[in-house]
Formats: C-alpha cells, structure tokens, sequence
C-alpha cells in the first residue's frame, strides 16, 4: 500500500534535523504493550473477540506513534518551496520508507536491528530501574502501580503472582514452594528470592521492574540486595504511600472486588453500576456486580474493621525498619495519598524522578 505523507503549509522556514525510525519504532512497542492500549482495546474499540481486542491493541500503537511522527514533521523537517514560493513541509524520501515500516505498513531487518541493538546497549550499561511501592491496605498500589508500569514501561511484580507462576510451571525453586505448600508449611524467604531471581532474568525486566509485596522484614530486605547484588544491580527507589490508619478502615471496609479480573470498586468513591441501597443504609450484597461481566463481586475475609487493625499493626511494625535500612542511600520517598488522584499522581510522578 502506499504511504501517505503529511504536508504542512509554513510561513517559516524550519532547520533540516534527522530524527530516528528506531525512536518510533520502540514508540509503538511501548504503546502497543501499555495498560492505555489495553484499555483501548478492552473498552474503546467495543472488540467482541479475540482478534478485534489484538487489532483494536496495534490501532492505539499506531496512533500512538503516529502522532508523535506527525509531531516531529511539523517541527524538524525542511521546508520546500512551492510554485507558489511558500514553503511546505514534508518528510524526506528515506525518512518516509523507515518511518513507513516503523508504523507496520511494511518491514525492515535494519530497523529491528537497530532496535535491538540499542535496547541491548542500555540494558548492559545503564543501571536496571528496580522499585519496591509500600503503602498499607488500601493505601492505592493497585491505582499507582500500573500508572507507575506505563510511565517507565517496566512490570510490576507481584510475589503472589510470581509464586504462583513458578508452581505452575514446576521450576525448580516452583517445586520447593510447591512441596511446602503441600505439607502446611510457609515459604522460606530463600525460596521466595530464588523465584524473585528467576522472574527478573525474563527479558521484559532487563530494564528493571517494581516489586510489590516484598520485602515485607527486614531479613527479606537484606536477602534480596544480597541477591541484587550478585545480579550487579541495587535498590534505586523505594515509595511508601501514606494514609493514615483511620481513613483507610473507611476505604477498606467499602472495597468490593471482581475476583477474575481484580477491579476493585468502592461504596461511597467508585460503586458498581448495579448497586442498590438497603434501608440501612448499606449496600445489598446481590446487587454488587461486576460492571463489564455482570458477574457478582465478592468482598475479603479481611477486608474488616477487625481485621484490619491487625494488618496495619503487622504493617507498621515491619514497614519502619526496611525504610529506615534504605534512607541513608537516599532512594526512599513518601507520598501522601490521602489525596484526590490525580494529586497523589503528581506527587508520585515527582518521586520518581533522580535527587536533585
């Protein structure tokens, strides 16, 4: 098929720079991969398969990159003159096949190549991105933390997810945990470290990840920077979410979630669609519905009152001591999420940024 080019009037001319295909290359890649194209495809596009949810994926890449090539040629490109003598501009010829291939329309090994090499460059010399997001129950590490994932396109990993995972696919720490769990027994840190080890070896966190859920002690704080430490890597950002404790039995105590998916909804901040009140005042428990499924949502066993004063003790208790193991190397920050979201985003964002 052939391209289409974009060819902008100007009343100026604009100085000749180059700009990489390989910078939109990965541009669409990222987009492609992100929770924003997910969404894109899960909601927006109105997919009903598979394959409409795949295609709806790489239309939000192409637009993604799309309108950073369309920026780009409005800024950088040449200008040339009409029959008119005005100056118009337009992408040189060259540009417009990479940049063509770039966007999927068709296909270059250089372009690849390129890519590769370059990711390959900053994965060797550049220092890995490795988070670590406290916050106490309900404290909003499942808002942050995909909004965290999409900015530095690392993955958020979970040690329940990871532990899970390994037993699923009978590695060799997965079937130590398994022979554990099977007797009654906990999970040493040793193995968890071992499947932490494992996970972050996977090509998608050679630019770094964010651990969510360990370390939960000190012990496990020490296991995993010795661990870092023989991967050549370190701790470069630890983010604790603050909320104090009696705001959060209101935020705890209204949280409903759809088991399958996770979304999580909320009485009084974000309810279901479907949600009725009793005469108490309280929601009815057949009413709660998941908003795309339809299918019911369920609450945790701990998810109370009662409950969740033993969560915050047992938080608070081995929360302190790995902060404080990590202040003197200057990576710890806090952010106050008692905030509307967006606030708590900003803060979040400015936290992830080098010390000034």
């Amino acid at each position: 098929q052939r391209p289409c080019v974009v060819r902008i009037v100007s009343r100026s001319r604009v100085t000749r720079t180059m700009l990489s295909s390989t910078a939109l290359r990965t541009l669409a890649r990222r987009a492609a991969s992100s929770t924003s194209a997910r969404r894109f495809a899960s909601s927006g596009a109105g997919a009903t398969s598979r394959a409409e949810t795949e295609s709806a994926t790489q239309t939000a890449a192409y637009l993604t990159a799309g309108g950073a090539l369309l920026a780009f040629a409005c800024t950088s490109q040449a200008g040339k003159q009409t029959r008119e003598n005005a100056p118009i501009l337009s992408l040189p010829h060259h540009f417009d096949q990479e940049a063509t291939a770039t966007l999927g329309f068709g296909s270059t090994k250089k372009v690849e190549e390129a890519v590769a090499k370059t990711e390959d460059k900053f994965a060797t010399y550049w220092p890995r991105n490795i988070m670590i997001l406290f916050g106490p129950p309900g404290s909003g590490k499942g808002t942050q933390g995909p909004k965290i994932e999409d900015l530095l396109t690392i993955p958020q990993l979970s040690t329940g997810d990871m532990l899970r995972a390994a037993v699923a696919a009978k590695t060799e720490v997965g079937l130590k945990a398994a022979a554990v769990m099977k007797a009654g027994g906990l999970v040493s840190d040793d193995i968890v470290v071992g499947i932490i080890r494992d996970r972050i070896r996977e090509p998608d966190c050679k630019f770094g990840f964010i651990l969510d859920g360990f370390p939960r002690t000190l012990v496990q704080a020490k296991a995993l920077d010795k661990m870092l430490a023989e991967e050549g890597a370190t701790v470069t950002k630890v983010i604790e979410l603050q909320v104090p404790d009696e705001v959060l039995e209101e935020r705890i105590c209204g949280r409903w979630i759809h088991k399958k998916s996770g979304r999580s909804y909320h009485v009084k901040y974000a309810p279901p669609k479907s949600m009725k009140v009793g005469a108490d005042g309280k929601p009815i428990a057949e009413s709660m519905l998941d908003d795309e499924t339809g299918e019911p949502l369920m609450q945790r066993p701990d998810d109370t009152a009662s409950a969740l004063v033993k969560r915050l003790k047992g938080y608070h208790s081995e929360t302190v001591p790995i902060l404080d193991h990590y202040s003197p190397f200057g990576v710890v920050r806090e952010v106050n999420a008692n905030q509307d979201l967006d606030t708590v985003w900003k803060e979040v964002e400015g936290s992830l940024g080098r010390t000034k």
